[in-house]
């Protein structure tokens, strides 16, 4: 069997596109997030005991005031050599707190995997989450002059 000559440059100039896309791909900005209703200390109480005692990772920096955590992330995938992980929490309205989690040169679901791992230990140690109140949002009169029907 004969391949076409013209064939064969294209199928090869498309894998190797494949490749650079694939190694080009922009790991480092990943991020994954999660909204906790726990609270800002029983949220960051539980990120740090995460980072630092379930999982044994080194913890680099912490502040609380500022709301970041800063540790060096290791994965069996990722050999002996750590990358930098960071642990984010920022505090919002009605006491919901946004935990943002990022792990540099590593695939979004590591950071996930920590998202996931958070939220089942927040659940596991306090139970459920409480309930937030509900925001009233005005309503109007859609443009009806004194409140009748048109």
């Amino acid at each position: 069997m004969r391949v076409r000559p013209l064939l064969v440059p294209a199928v090869v100039a498309l894998w190797a596109a494949t490749l650079v896309s694939l190694g080009a791909a922009p790991q480092a900005d990943a991020k994954s997030a999660y909204d906790s209703a726990y609270g800002f200390e029983r949220t960051w109480n539980a990120g740090v005991r995460l980072v630092r005692v379930d999982l044994g990772f080194k913890v680099t920096e912490k502040d609380d005031t500022n709301g970041y955590l800063l540790f060096d992330y290791s994965s069996p995938e990722g050999g002996p050599k750590s990358v930098p992980g960071s642990m984010e929490f920022v505090r919002g309205t009605d006491g919901v707190v946004r935990v943002v989690v990022q792990i540099a040169r590593m695939p979004g679901y590591h950071e996930q995997v920590l998202v996931d791992s958070l939220q089942r230990k927040l659940r596991a140690e306090y139970g459920d989450p409480p309930r937030l109140p509900v925001r009233q949002v005005p309503t109007s009169d859609a443009g009806l002059e004194g409140g009748g029907s048109p």
